[in-house]
């Protein structure tokens, strides 16, 4: 402690965030199993049990959420390889120049706010004025109206997510490949063997780790997407595809004449024992399989 005094000094802010943020709202995660009165106060609200679970068990809204979610999850999870794929493209590149000026302007997106990432889609895409539609027209196409359709609509959302964050997401691949000793390509460049080979023998294998650990906490969040990006590109047209289980969280708790905070706590409780069971189950059988694992 005297010596890294510096050093825990600065995990002191950290911890305090977690503690804070993370922690002391547990506390009120007892209103899911309460009938919360914002006037009662939590310890005075009624005790209801599994009412509230119960109740979301029930609603028509239950498997249509679930669905979608698990959806555009799963959509996203299999574009997971791509940052991997797209940090080996960045290795081998044959111009050094030309790979870094690919590799920051890739980062760039990823800062721009899921607003303007938004209000872009929609620009873009309008049925009317897009350029997209434009473009379709100029062929001998007909426009159509993406933003509006449900089939439509889970692959803006997923492929303009690998357009905002594959640069920024392969930088941890970008730095495991670095970690990979020279040794062993000098090595399999005098045995002859192609780029092809070291890639799959040596590269892979090298990140191989890395990437079973990322895999794991992406499936720990199965259950869980931000509601901004959806809310803001959901309309009345997509909402079949578009509502998930976190913007019909937000709507019943926020935007309802007469807020469910309860209800809405035990939907966020239900998907947060999901994704726990989930995170467990993959890390096992990540550990069986490749060896690795978070613990």
């Amino acid at each position: 402690m005297r010596r890294y005094g510096l050093v825990y000094l600065m995990f002191l802010i950290p911890l305090t965030v977690l503690l804070v943020f993370k922690y002391i709202p547990m506390y009120g995660a007892q209103i899911a199993f309460r009938n919360y009165k914002p006037a009662l106060g939590v310890l005075q609200s009624q005790w209801v049990g599994f009412k509230n679970f119960i109740k979301f068990f029930d609603s028509p809204y239950f498997w249509t959420t679930i669905k979608n979610t698990l959806t555009l999850n799963i959509y996203s999870l299999l574009t997971f390889p791509l940052c991997l794929v797209f940090a080996l493209m960045l290795r081998y590149c044959r111009s050094q120049r030309f790979g870094k000026s690919v590799q920051m302007v890739s980062y760039a997106p990823h800062f721009i706010s899921t607003v303007v990432v938004c209000g872009l889609l929609t620009q873009f895409l309008s049925a009317r004025t897009g350029v997209i539609n434009k473009v379709i027209e100029l062929f001998g196409g007909t426009a159509a109206n993406w933003m509006g359709s449900e089939t439509a609509f889970k692959h803006i959302y997923v492929w303009s997510d690998v357009w905002q964050n594959l640069g920024f997401n392969s930088i941890i691949f970008i730095s495991a490949l670095a970690g990979i000793s020279p040794e062993l390509h000098e090595a399999a460049i005098v045995d002859g063997a192609s780029l092809r080979k070291r890639i799959i023998h040596i590269d892979v294998p090298g990140v191989l780790a890395t990437f079973v650990v990322l895999l794991i906490l992406r499936f720990g969040s199965l259950m869980n997407i931000g509601y901004e990006k959806v809310l803001l590109l959901q309309n009345d047209l997509n909402r079949g595809a578009s509502e998930i289980i976190s913007t019909y969280t937000y709507k019943i708790a926020m935007q309802s004449m007469v807020p469910q905070y309860s209800y809405a706590s035990a939907i966020g409780m239900f998907t947060s024992v999901v994704n726990m069971v989930l995170l467990f189950i993959v890390n096992k059988v990540a550990k069986l399989v490749s060896g690795s694992s978070l613990w």
